[in-house]
């Protein structure tokens, strides 16, 4: 029997929604989206800095400003000084990837669920706390943004590709109630494909180069 693969230090899952979707609230949803997506803003933008993909195809701004920014930066000054990742840290880095994808997992048309900024709800965002002295080579936060370049190049294509496939998606599930399965089933992966990204060149969890797949 062959050995299954050994999972990534951040994964991501979506339940599709087998009952169908609400047409009104796909309807109008870029503009009941706006309260809690000037939240995302505020927590996690800022102005300036440079820019990648994430859970479900969405573009956020690193470096420029705000929460996001400077954790990574502070997270990378950590593990090079102090091979430290504090627990407490970590888990918050976690629960506003969470939340991140909560709210572009309703923004791209994949749940009618309102963001929680507590709940799971329909997007399960799981990422290893890593052991900084025994996982984590100290040098590497320095350069991994580097080395993921090829992943960034791909990833815009990638999130191009997605919002057609949002935008497609919305006319169907006019008509119909539904989200295409295999739109559904792209969109996710490019976002699971983003959050490996992340964790890798900004959250800094694992030292494993992400794979170049959409695959679970």
């Amino acid at each position: 029997m062959d050995a299954q693969p050994e999972s990534y230090a951040a994964r991501l899952e979506i339940d599709y929604p087998e009952e169908g979707l609400d047409r009104v609230s796909s309807f109008f949803r870029i503009i009941w989206v706006i309260p809690i997506a000037i939240i995302i803003g505020l927590v996690g933008g800022g102005s300036g800095g440079s820019s990648y993909v994430t859970d479900a195809g969405e573009v956020v701004q690193t470096g420029g400003g705000g929460i996001a920014g400077g954790l990574a930066v502070a997270t990378a000054l950590m593990i090079v000084f102090r091979q430290r990742y504090p627990r407490w840290w970590f888990d918050f880095v976690r629960e506003l990837t969470r939340f991140t994808g909560r709210v572009t997992a309703y923004m791209a048309l994949l749940t009618d669920q309102y963001p929680s900024t507590v709940e799971e709800q329909a997007v399960h965002i799981e990422i290893d706390y890593p052991d900084a002295e025994q996982d984590l080579n100290r040098w590497l936060p320095l350069v991994k943004w580097l080395l993921a370049i090829p992943h960034y190049i791909v990833l815009i294509i990638l999130g191009v590709l997605a919002v057609f496939a949002v935008v497609i998606s919305w006319f169907v599930i006019l008509f119909t109630g539904r989200y295409p399965q295999g739109l559904f089933d792209f969109v996710v992966g490019v976002g699971r494909w983003g959050l490996r990204v992340q964790a890798y060149a900004f959250l800094l969890v694992t030292d494993r180069y992400p794979p170049f797949s959409m695959d679970g």
